[in-house]
């Protein structure tokens, strides 16, 4: 593992020169792992503003748009019933993964239920171009299951001391108070990701590991057998880095 210490700056130029990189004869799916308030869905949002200066067509989804319904993903109000039972993962494969896939379509839906509305989302597929770039972030993306369907995998990685303080801001509206979204995440959604760390070790499938407690000076790892990379940088040349490891 090489470990590369960043600014913040220069660690979305480095993501998004490695995406751009991977040349595919079709789509580019590349999933934003991570537990629940790690900043997946802001790293991936950044991540798309930067990729907005290529000519390339940026598809942006998150696991959000494919829960099962209300009945199903609480009939189970457990640790194990979150990790088990969340997420439609056929869905997610067969509207979006496999259409920008090898041999696919290219013909996708980027969501296909409404979690709070509790209904399914009706829509047209769109149209990828050969060489899209999906952008998906959102909690599990690499378990068994889905492991196989990422041309670029990126675990973002910060400890659940920093991810429940950082829950109880961002969801206190959501569940009442503070309080109330502490005793949310500590009952179920942490012992949901601990079972899913655990069991599927994501670091050690990620292309690249992203530790994210502070958002301004991340580090960055990158797999023994790193996604390959060439052409040009997606911000220019960057500045020289530190390296260690």
């Amino acid at each position: 593992m090489v470990v590369t210490l960043l600014n913040r700056t220069d660690l979305l130029c480095d993501l998004a020169t490695t995406i751009l990189g991977r040349a595919l004869p079709h789509p580019t799916r590349v999933a934003i792992d991570g537990v629940d308030a790690a900043g997946k869905t802001t790293l991936a949002n950044e991540i798309a503003t930067v990729l907005k200066a290529c000519p390339r067509q940026i598809v942006r989804a998150s696991i959000d748009g494919f829960h099962y319904p209300k009945h199903i993903r609480r009939r189970d109000d457990s640790a194990e019933g979150y990790f088990r039972n969340s997420f439609n993962y056929q869905a997610l494969v067969d509207n979006l993964l496999i259409p920008l896939g090898p041999k696919g379509s290219r013909r996708f839906r980027r969501a296909t239920f409404d979690f709070r509305t509790d209904a399914e989302v009706v829509s047209e597929r769109e149209l990828a171009a050969p060489d899209a770039i999906l952008l998906l972030d959102g909690v599990f993306l690499l378990r068994t299951e889905l492991r196989t369907h990422w041309d670029i995998s990126i675990f973002v990685q910060a400890d659940f001391e920093t991810t429940v303080a950082r829950a109880e801001v961002r969801d206190r509206e959501l569940f009442g108070d503070a309080d109330a979204a502490r005793q949310r995440y500590e009952s179920r959604y942490v012992p949901g990701q601990r079972l899913y760390l655990e069991q599927e070790q994501p670091q050690h499938f990620a292309d690249i590991v992203v530790f994210n407690n502070d958002f301004s000076n991340p580090h960055l790892e990158r797999a023994a057998q790193p996604v390959a990379q060439h052409g040009r940088h997606a911000c220019g040349a960057l500045p020289a880095r530190r390296a260690a490891g």
